[in-house]
């Protein structure tokens, strides 16, 4: 038989190697996980959230910040639910992602500003930036959103599927 007239090779599935689906399982839990809990922590201090926007100066309308105040807490807990149970997992991935980076590079303009006015290093700069955890070291925020962002990048590939609702629902 020549080559011109061998049928093709059976098409292997998309995903060859199922550690990768489990480690984006993994993935969808973990960040599921840590929404809700960074969301929970600032709705039940809503007062003290909305004090730490206001140092960022991202707007001056006071409604409008008001509103980031309220909202975005439950938006992250939602989001994270959403993961957690495997609903629009690429969906809800990617509205973190768009949370994620604008913060991300408010958080170190932020930091640049301080450790220019203290002239010190930016990795010495420490302040409270609204995470849910308190008063943390900057580099250390930037390494952290940098890994949350990389996850986040992870499951809007289409990783984390398996055990996801929407697939069960599918297959009824």
């Amino acid at each position: 038989m020549n080559s011109a007239t061998e049928a093709p090779p059976a098409a292997k599935p998309a995903l060859a190697r199922p550690w990768l689906d489990y480690g984006g399982v993994l993935t969808r839990w973990i960040l599921g996980a840590i929404f809700v809990y960074m969301g929970l922590t600032k709705a039940l201090h809503p007062e003290m959230f909305l004090k730490l926007l206001r140092q960022y100066d991202l707007t001056n309308s006071s409604l409008m910040l008001n509103s980031i105040a309220a909202g975005l807490p439950w938006f992250e807990v939602f989001c994270g639910l959403l993961l957690l149970a495997g609903i629009a997992v690429r969906g809800s991935a990617m509205l973190l992602l768009l949370m994620l980076v604008p913060f991300t590079f408010v958080v170190l303009k932020r930091a640049l500003a301080v450790a220019d006015i203290q002239h010190i290093a930016l990795c010495a700069v420490r302040f409270d930036c609204g995470c849910g955890n308190g008063e943390v070291l900057i580099c250390r925020k930037l390494v952290e959103n940098a890994l949350l962002i990389l996850l986040s990048c992870w499951l809007v590939a289409g990783f984390g599927r398996r055990f996801a609702a929407r697939f069960r629902l599918r297959l009824r």
